[in-house]
């Protein structure tokens, strides 16, 4: 398999050095442009060019290895690193992939860190860019005086740094004991009362769970889904099925427009409300407030949320200034299904969020 982030940037950059190399200068086979697959002559071997965008493209193929280019852009999405793994599993396929360092997302998580611990399964090389000889020092050292040390440090050095515009910047994907918002998975006593927050799509419709230690005052993100190709009826099957046994208090979902989502599930049987506002700032503001006050934990095993947490942003203008417009907002439907049940919980700005008798109550300021 190769497969980069999007296909304008297969077009331009990845199949035109593929085919330079192997058609033109090896001369081993050639391109099928109709099926992005490119033949050799001699045997059956073949590579299967694909885009990370669409991670359902990546699926129904068995590979022996994998080239990934960009694979830190943000369109190169967790789930498309996820179907990549899988269609290599029955080979254990290797991979290799080389990027320019773009957010912390999947990428430091999933790869980086595990590496980082000593994980034998990963191997990192990070360079600066002048340890191409053709690059040019100057334009190095103009590129150190120039940008933030932020950007400089990713694009240049290959070290991972928090982008300006990172939305959840107070979010630390490392664990408690570290002074971060990560938790290994643990058993949640039954009796802690649990919150829901479903984000609708025709495509991919999210979920998040969240349960609350009464004791601490603290929540728990501690599950999470993103499905498609079910009906609502189906959705709030599975719901029900997961929330079976568990103190489930309420369910908050959708935008206002949403309305028939929110009735349909509630005809099977899950009464979804509709969030006490629909501000996406003053909802983000919710969640941000929570992570400053270590008042919301993450299970490491919502890889999802996590990667979304260390890539949604806002776009940066040509001179390096953050402005207000979330970047590509509609792809991150987990961060949204969080907005939609901390809106929910936090109808105002609040101090705390007590439980007596299994009934919440919240003390505003």
């Amino acid at each position: 398999m190769a497969v980069t982030s999007t296909f304008p940037l297969l077009k331009l950059k990845m199949l035109p050095e593929f085919l330079r190399l192997f058609q033109d200068t090896l001369k081993l086979g050639y391109w099928r442009a109709g099926d992005r697959v490119f033949q050799f002559f001699r045997d059956a071997t073949r590579v299967i060019f694909g885009s990370a965008t669409n991670p359902e493209s990546l699926e129904s193929a068995t590979a022996k290895g994998a080239w990934l280019d960009e694979v830190g852009q943000d369109d190169f999405k967790l789930d498309s690193w996820l179907a990549i793994l899988r269609r290599l599993s029955l080979n254990e396929g290797r991979i290799f992939g080389g990027t320019t360092i773009y957010n912390t997302g999947w990428l430091k998580q999933q790869v980086f860190d595990e590496w980082r611990k000593g994980d034998p399964d990963f191997e990192v090389v990070q360079f600066e860019s002048i340890l191409n000889p053709a690059f040019p020092r100057r334009e190095f050292e103009r590129a150190r005086r120039k940008l933030p040390d932020w950007k400089f440090a990713m694009f240049y050095q290959g070290l991972f740094s928090k982008p300006a515009g990172l939305i959840y910047s107070d979010y630390r994907d490392e664990y408690r004991e570290a002074g971060g918002h990560l938790v290994r998975p643990f058993r949640i006593p039954p009796h802690w009362p649990r919150f829901a927050g479903a984000d609708f799509g025709p495509v991919h419709t999210a979920l998040v769970w969240l349960a609350l230690d009464p004791k601490a005052n603290v929540f728990y993100l501690y599950r999470e889904s993103l499905e498609g190709g079910k009906t609502s009826a189906e959705h709030a099957g599975d719901f029900l099925t997961v929330a079976e046994g568990t103190n489930l208090v309420a369910i908050w979902g959708g935008a206002p427009s949403e309305d028939q989502q929110r009735w349909d599930w509630t005809a099977a049987g899950v009464p979804v409300q509709e969030p006490p506002f629909a501000d996406v700032e003053a909802g983000i503001d919710r969640a941000i407030g929570l992570f400053k006050t270590y008042r919301l934990y993450v299970f490491d095993t919502c890889a999802g949320v996590r990667d979304e947490l260390g890539s949604y942003s806002r776009e940066v203008d040509e001179l390096g200034a953050t402005t207000e417009k979330i970047k590509e907002k509609e792809k991150y439907h987990r961060l949204d299904a969080l907005r939609y049940v901390v809106a929910g919980l936090m109808p105002t700005e609040v101090e705390e969020t007590v439980v007596v008798d299994d009934r919440v109550h919240i003390s505003s300021y």
